[in-house]
């Protein structure tokens, strides 16, 4: 390996010498190498350590890639291993994405009954500390490194949270985290949330089979499409999952540097399209592929957007391999919705901004309860409330409801569209 790197460098060096500069360009790329030269003897020459000229090429390499942009990198063979389990296997965690802000390790979002999912974690939360190592300086791949790890074997965060003036510290065992990304909740006969955790190599044969799945015993009247704290995925199954709502017309596009290279991904038209009625929630967790499809489904008028607005991450990585085996990560473009907006940095601001409020008591004000007829001693019954009685929400629906206002709105809104449709289109 050791001699691959350095062949490598080699090669790219000289490259730069031979390049066809000519003048003033020439001698300033010349002399930006020669210094690089220098500092390199300089460090083996004079550090009060030996240090071997591999480390410390691969770690101009890795300094070059982390100056670019947060999301640039280089990857080793046991990382582009990682991300490959990512998106189709199984492996050790504790089921966080995690990013860079400020220098900082931050979660991105928690996935779904995940073990960092049921100890609280939230997107925002700094780590400071892996297992009583701090973070200060370490890169993305070190940090997943040190939080993944065997089944059953505990890891210590030290966590600072935004509404908290001081660390904290929690355990959490890992698991084995799984690569299913979708799941259903039936709200209401007819109305269904499909939550999308992520996105994986078959997210959308998953969504399209629970689907499929529902409608083959139940109409459906209306999907809650939960894209919060969804940290994003695969470019392929955003545009999929965004193909299936969607019979025409663009869904996103790509643009690098180079005008002449943007890329179009469009829709066409399946027998398998689905035009119910929808709501996407999105938040602050929703980053990359997630705001890929509620961008298109909302500039294509497909959907209503509730919640608040979404992370920002709109530049596009690509993975090109090494000879070695490792490959860099590296920034070829941005993301824009198909009106033209750009992700990056801005993201995707909901139709109706939504924020999250946190329900200490599901049953609501107990010491002010509003008084109506119907908690009256002797009052008369209602032989249709009788009815509908029978159709009443299941508990763990409604304490899903009582306990998520964005949701419980959201619901509210997708059963009364048809009758808004209804008063929009009278003439």
């Amino acid at each position: 390996m050791r001699v691959n790197h350095l062949i490598g460098i080699f090669l790219i060096l000289s490259l730069l010498i031979l390049s066809p500069w000519t003048g003033q360009a020439r001698e300033d790329h010349y002399e930006s190498l020669k210094r690089f030269s220098q500092i390199l003897h300089l460090i083996e020459d004079n550090y009060v350590h030996e240090k071997d000229r591999e480390d410390l090429l691969q770690g101009a390499i890795e300094g070059m890639l982390n100056k670019l942009d947060p999301h640039s990198a280089y990857v080793t063979l046991e990382e582009l291993r990682m991300m490959q389990e990512d998106f189709s296997g199984e492996f050790g965690g504790i089921g966080i994405q995690i990013g860079m802000r400020d220098n900082r390790l931050v979660v991105i979002a928690p996935i779904e009954n995940t073990p960092a999912y049921k100890a609280g974690l939230q997107a925002g939360d700094m780590i400071l500390e892996i297992n009583s190592e701090s973070t200060q300086g370490k890169s993305l791949s070190d940090a997943v490194r040190l939080i993944r790890g065997p089944k059953g074997e505990p890891v210590v965060l030290t966590i600072l949270s935004a509404d908290e003036n001081k660390p904290r510290k929690v355990e959490i065992v890992r698991d084995t985290i799984p690569v299913h990304s979708v799941r259903i909740q039936e709200i209401e006969p007819g109305y269904v949330q499909l939550r999308i955790t992520d996105f994986k190599g078959r997210t959308t044969d998953d969504l399209r089979n629970e689907i499929r799945k529902y409608k083959s015993s139940q109409e459906l009247k209306g999907i809650i499409l939960d894209l919060r704290n969804n940290p994003g995925g695969l470019l392929d199954q955003a545009i999929s999952v965004s193909d299936l709502f969607l019979d025409q017309g663009l869904i996103v596009y790509t643009q690098g540097r180079d005008a002449g290279k943007r890329k179009d991904y469009n829709a066409t038209r399946r027998a398998e399209d689905v035009d119910t009625p929808m709501i996407v929630l999105i938040n602050s967790g929703s980053a990359s592929a997630s705001e890929i499809v509620a961008g298109a489904l909302q500039d294509r008028n497909r959907a209503l957007i509730l919640g608040e607005n979404t992370f920002g991450k709109g530049s596009v990585q690509s993975i090109i391999p090494l000879p070695d085996g490792s490959a860099i990560k590296l920034t070829i473009a941005l993301y824009y919705t198909p009106s033209g907006r750009t992700i990056q940095a801005e993201g995707i601001s909901p139709d109706l901004i939504i924020p999250f409020q946190r329900v200490t008591d599901a049953q609501g004000d107990s010491e002010h309860p509003s008084l109506r007829e119907s908690g009256l001693e002797m009052h008369l019954e209602n032989p249709e409330t009788r009815a509908r009685d029978v159709r009443e929400l299941k508990p763990e629906v409604r304490e899903l409801l009582a306990q998520d206002n964005q949701l419980r709105l959201a619901f509210e809104i997708l059963r009364s569209m048809p009758r808004i449709k209804e008063l929009t289109t009278r003439r």
